[in-house]
């Protein structure tokens, strides 16, 4: 075998290591990834159920209720298009309420988003950049709210 040879047998392997890596660490990430969507996104594109996604906008005035359990909370995120009921089973954070931005990540299961996890902004200035994005397109957005 020549020199040439032997150095083109060892840069293919280099190259399917390489590829077999990249091809572990994205199907890896893949599992891991969480696409924000807003209510209208949603009612839009059709997302698939038991698929995990972020869905951002604000919290639907009047529309929490507690359930019996005092563990359960049914409530609709809109964005002022779309809304979209929402159910959490846990302690929401102590900023959650009505008219205020919040990320809820989870999956639709019967039309019902199925929180896992609901984060409402931290002070009066910040919003997360995915709402604050959705509620310009959707015009209820105004300069200064947030940054």
């Amino acid at each position: 075998m020549t020199r040439k040879r032997r150095r083109l047998y060892l840069l293919l392997a280099g190259l399917a290591s390489l590829a077999v890596a990249t091809t572990l660490v994205l199907l890896a990430l893949q599992s891991n990834l969480a696409f924000f969507y807003s209510p209208s996104e949603v009612a839009a594109q059709g997302v698939p159920e038991a698929r995990r996604f972020r869905l951002g906008g604000l919290v639907e005035p009047d529309s929490v209720k507690r359930q019996a359990d005092g563990v359960t909370v049914e409530f609709r995120v809109t964005d002022t298009r779309a809304s979209l009921p929402v159910r959490y089973k846990g302690v929401l954070p102590d900023l959650f309420r009505e008219g205020q931005g919040v990320v809820a990540e989870g999956m639709l299961q019967g039309g019902v988003f199925q929180a896992s996890e609901v984060l409402a902004k931290h002070d009066e200035n910040y919003m997360p950049p995915e709402v604050a994005k959705a509620l310009k397109a959707s015009g209820r957005w105004k300069e200064g709210e947030g940054k």
